[in-house]
C-alpha cells in the first residue's frame, strides 16, 4: 500500500529538483487529474527501432517492461454470428467475457499511462493468432518517486570490491596455481548505500545522470510494483495487479527484456564489449566453466540476490562435497582391501563345496555357503570398521557445512547490502483477493481489503493435514506392496527350475524391486505435488511468503516419507522381525524378509543408489531436454511455416524474449538437493560414495541451471532476500536426524 503522505509536496520536490521533459508524476493517487494517454503503435516490419536494442522507436527511451496477449483473429467474426442469432450461447457468453476481458485490459493500461509511464505497442500475427506486445517505460520522475516508497537502496560511494573466497586466499598463501580462478570483466563495484530519498538526490553517487542512476534491476523492480498496484476494476473485488491478469489470462505474460542474446558475436571478441547476459554465459553457463569459480556479484547484478543465493548455496554445498567424497572414496578403497584380505571371505570362497548349508526354505534345496562368496565379498566394502568412522565424519561435517554456510551467507548478505532487509508489508495474493469472500478494512492504510476469517482456515489447514496423513499412508501402502513383491518374486525364481536363476533370486527380487520402488516414488511425487497446490490454494493463504512456506513444508513432509521409507524400513527394521526355525514370522502369510548373507548394508547401498543416483539422472535428463522441446513448441507456435517464407526484419527483442519459457522459481531445484542432502547424510553409513555421486550431479547440475536461467528463460524480476529461507530450517532438521540416525546405526553394529 502506498504510504499516507502530501503527494503534492513530493511533486512539487520532484519538479522542483528535477526538470524533466515528460509531465507525469509516479503516485496512482496523485495522477488522477493526468488525462495524457501516450500509446505509439508499431506494425510487425516498420522501420522504427534498432535491432537488438531494449528501446522504443525514438532510439533512446529505455524499455523497463513488456506486457503481452494474444488473441484470435476469428474472434470478431464468431462475435458478429452470436449477435445475429440473439441467442445464450455458450459461445454468446464466451464472446462476453472476452468483451469484460478486453475493458479490463484497456483499464488497466490507461491506470498505467495515469500512474506516468510510458507505452508503445507493437503487433505480429498469423493466419489465426495476432499476438501484441505493449512497451512500457518509466520516466525519471516515477522512478524517484517510487524508489522512495520501496526503500530502494542507492549508492552513496564506491568501495573496492574485495574477494570472500577463502579458498582463493588459502592458495595464494601457500602459493599454489588457482585453476578454479578466471579473470572476469567489469567486476561489479561495491557501494556504500543507503535508502533513496528525494530531497538527499545530490548526494547520491551518480545523480546527475538519470539515465543510469537507477540499475535495471531497481527499474523492473519499480515496473512491476505498479504493475502490481495498478487497478483495472472494482478494488474491493480484488480487481488489482497484473498478477491477476495473468491468473485470467487477459494477459498472456509480462517480463523485463533480457540484455539482448546471449550469444557471443565471434570468437574475436572484446571482453569490455559484452552485455551482462553474454558474460554469464561466456564466463558461467558454458560446460567448460565446471571447475571455475561462480561469478556471484555478476549474477546478482543481473537475477537479484534471491537467485544468486541459491547459486551461491548450490556452489558453497558442492564445494564442501569433495572432502566427503575423498574421504568416502578412501573408506571404500579400505572396503575393497579388507575384501581382498579378510580371512573368513577367503575361507568361504576357498571351500567350494565342502560345507552344505540348510535350505532357508521349505522348498529350497540344500546350499553350499561358497555361493554366498560374492555376496560375502560385496558386503564387506561397506560393512567394516571404516564405515563406523565415516558415519562420524558425516554427522560432524554436516553439521560444520550449516554453520559455515550461516558465516558465508550473512558475508554475502553484508556484501550485497542485504543483511537487514525486511520485506515490506505484502499485498494479497490475487487468488486470495479473488476468492476471500468478505473485507475488512485495514486499520493502518484505512482501505479495504478482502479477509478470510482465520477460524475458517484453520479448519482448512487440519482438514488438508488429514490429506497428508492419507497420502503418507498410501506410500506407506506401497512399500508394503514393494515388500511382498521381493517375497513373491524370489519365490517364484526359486521355483523356475533354472539354476542360474535359483542361485541369483534374492539377488532379482531385491534389484527389481528397488525399480519399481523408484517407479512409485516419482509417480507419488507427481501425484502429491499437484495435491499440495490444491490443498493450500484452498487453505486461503493471504501472502505469497505464506503460501510458499505452507507449500514448502507439505510437499517436503511428504517428499521425506516418500523417498526415504523403503531406506528407513532396510536399515532399521528388515530381518528384525524374521523368527527361527520352525516358527517363522509372516506378514499376510508370506516369510518376514531376512537380509541376504552380505548384510542389510548392501541392500540398503542398492537402494540408495537406485532412488538417488536414478532421480539425479532422470532429472537432469529432463532439466535438459523438456525445456529445449517447450521452447521449440513455443517457437513453432508463433512462427508458422507461412510466415517463415516470408521476409521481415530482425526479431524484435520482446518477440525473441517472449519465444522464452516463463521462469518457474527456485522450489523444485533447492528440494531436489535437499533430498540429495538426506540421502548422502541420514544413509552414508551404507554406501560411502554416495557423496561422490552427488558431487558429479551438482557439477552437472550447476551448469544446468546456469543454462535455463540465461538462455532459455525469460529474466525474472529481481528478489532481495537474505539467506534461503525455510530450506535452511530444513537442512537443520535433516542434520539432526542424520547425528540420530548414524548413532542408531553404530548402536546397531
Amino acid at each position: 500500500m502506498l504510504r499516507k503522505k502530501n503527494s503534492e509536496e513530493v511533486k512539487d520536490v520532484l519538479i522542483k529538483e528535477h526538470q524533466n521533459k515528460s509531465d507525469h508524476y509516479g503516485s496512482l493517487e496523485t495522477s488522477r487529474n493526468i488525462a495524457h494517454f501516450e500509446l505509439n503503435t508499431c506494425n510487425k516490419g516498420d522501420i522504427c527501432r534498432e535491432d537488438y536494442l531494449n528501446f522504443f522507436r525514438d532510439g533512446h527511451t529505455q524499455i523497463d517492461f513488456v506486457l503481452v496477449w494474444e488473441a484470435k483473429l476469428n474472434d470478431e467474426e464468431k462475435k458478429g454470428k452470436d449477435e445475429n442469432k440473439g441467442s445464450e450461447s455458450g459461445d454468446h457468453l464466451e464472446m462476453k467475457t472476452e468483451e469484460t476481458y478486453k475493458n479490463w485490459r484497456k483499464k488497466f493500461l490507461q491506470n498505467l499511462v495515469s500512474a506516468g509511464l510510458k507505452m508503445e505497442e507493437y503487433m505480429t500475427e498469423d493466419k489465426k493468432t495476432r499476438v501484441h506486445y505493449v512497451l512500457l517505460h518509466a520516466p525519471w520522475n516515477v522512478l524517484c518517486y517510487y524508489a522512495e516508497e520501496l526503500s530502494l537502496r542507492v549508492p552513496l560511494q564506491a568501495i573496492p570490491n574485495v574477494s570472500s573466497n577463502w579458498s582463493a586466499k588459502v592458495l595464494e598463501k601457500l602459493r599454489i596455481s588457482n585453476v578454479m580462478y578466471e579473470e572476469l570483466p567489469a567486476i561489479p563495484m561495491s557501494h556504500y548505500t543507503c535508502q533513496f530519498k528525494v530531497n538527499k538526490l545530490s548526494r547520491f553517487l551518480g545523480s546527475d545522470n538519470h539515465d543510469t542512476f537507477f540499475t535495471n534491476t531497481q527499474r523492473h523492480q519499480i515496473l512491476y510494483e505498479i504493475l502490481a498496484r495498478t487497478p483495472y476494476g472494482q478494488q474491493k473485488r480484488g480487481e488489482v495487479g497484473v498478477d491477476r491478469l495473468l491468473n485470467e489470462e487477459i494477459f498472456t505474460a509480462a517480463f523485463p527484456l533480457h540484455d539482448g542474446p546471449y550469444e557471443i558475436p565471434s570468437k574475436d571478441f572484446a571482453s569490455h564489449t559484452l552485455t551482462l547476459r553474454q558474460m554469464l554465459y561466456r564466463y558461467w553457463a558454458q560446460w567448460g566453466k565446471w571447475n571455475k569459480y561462480q561469478p556471484l556479484d555478476h549474477i546478482r547484478k543481473y537475477f537479484g540476490e534471491k537467485i544468486a543465493l541459491y547459486f551461491a548455496w548450490l556452489g558453497f554445498y558442492t564445494g564442501w562435497l569433495l572432502p566427503a567424497s575423498v574421504v568416502g572414496t578412501l573408506v571404500f578403497i579400505m572396503g575393497i582391501f579388507l575384501m581382498l584380505f579378510d580371512t573368513p571371505a577367503m575361507e568361504i570362497c576357498s571351500n567350494k563345496e565342502e560345507y552344505l548349508m540348510c535350505p532357508i526354505c521349505k522348498i529350497c534345496p540344500y546350499w553350499n555357503i561358497s555361493s554366498i562368496c560374492t555376496t560375502y565379498k560385496a558386503g564387506l566394502l561397506f560393512d567394516h570398521g571404516g564405515t563406523i568412522f565415516y558415519s562420524i565424519f558425516i554427522s560432524l561435517w554436516a553439521v560444520t557445512f550449516l554453520e559455515y554456510w550461516k558465516r558465508t551467507n550473512a558475508t554475502l548478505a553484508h556484501h550485497w547490502d542485504c543483511f537487514d532487509f525486511q520485506e515490506s508489508e505484502e499485498r494479497p495474493r490475487p487468488e486470495f483477493t479473488a476468492m476471500a469472500p468478505l473485507s475488512m478494512r485495514n486499520p493502518i492504510t484505512g482501505t479495504e481489503e478482502p479477509y478470510f476469517p482465520e477460524w475458517n482456515r484453520t479448519k482448512r489447514i487440519l482438514t488438508g493435514s488429514m490429506a497428508i496423513v492419507v497420502m503418507i499412508a498410501v506410500v506407506l501402502i506401497f512399500l508394503i506392496s514393494v515388500i511382498l513383491y521381493r517375497a513373491i518374486v524370489s519365490i517364484l525364481v526359486a521355483k523356475s527350475g533354472n539354476g542360474v536363476l535359483q542361485a541369483s533370486a534374492l539377488h532379482i527380487a531385491s534389484f527389481t524391486g528397488s525399480l519399481v520402488n523408484l517407479i512409485f516414488i516419482l509417480i507419488l511425487s507427481r501425484i502429491y505435488i499437484s495435491l499440495a497446490h490444491f490443498l493450500t490454494r484452498w487453505e486461503m493463504h493471504r501472502t505469497q511468503s505464506m503460501y510458499d512456506d505452507a507449500f514448502t513444508f507439505k510437499v517436503f513432509v511428504f517428499q521425506f516419507v516418500n523417498f526415504y521409507s523403503s531406506p528407513i524400513y532396510i536399515a532399521f527394521f528388515k530381518g528384525r522381525f524374521v523368527g527361527y526355525p520352525g516358527h517363522y514370522n509372516t506378514l499376510f502369510s508370506i516369510r518376514n524378509e531376512d537380509c541376504k548373507a552380505g548384510g542389510c548394508l548392501i541392500e540398503l547401498a542398492q537402494e540408495m543408489l537406485v532412488i538417488m543416483v536414478g532421480k539425479q539422472v532422470i532429472n537432469n535428463i529432463q532439466e535438459f531436454i523438456v525445456p529445449k522441446l517447450l521452447n521449440w513448441r513455443h517457437k513453432h507456435k508463433l512462427h508458422r511455416k507461412e510466415k517463415a517464407k516470408e521476409k521481415v526484419v530482425a526479431m524484435d527483442p520482446w518477440e525473441r524474449d517472449y519465444q522464452l519459457l516463463s521462469c518457474e522459481g527456485l522450489f523444485d531445484e533447492y528440494l531436489e538437493m535437499v533430498i540429495q542432502f538426506g540421502f548422502i547424510t541420514i544413509f552414508v553409513a551404507a554406501c560411502p560414495l554416495a557423496p561422490l555421486f552427488a558431487l558429479l550431479n551438482n557439477w552437472v547440475e550447476i551448469r544446468l541451471d546456469a543454462q535455463k536461467f540465461v538462455c532459455e528463460y525469460r529474466r525474472p524480476v529481481v528478489e532481495r532476500a537474505q539467506g534461503i529461507g525455510i530450506w535452511f530450517y530444513i537442512l537443520e532438521v535433516i542434520t539432526y536426524l542424520a547425528v540420530i540416525s548414524n548413532v542408531s546405526c553404530l548402536s546397531g553394529k
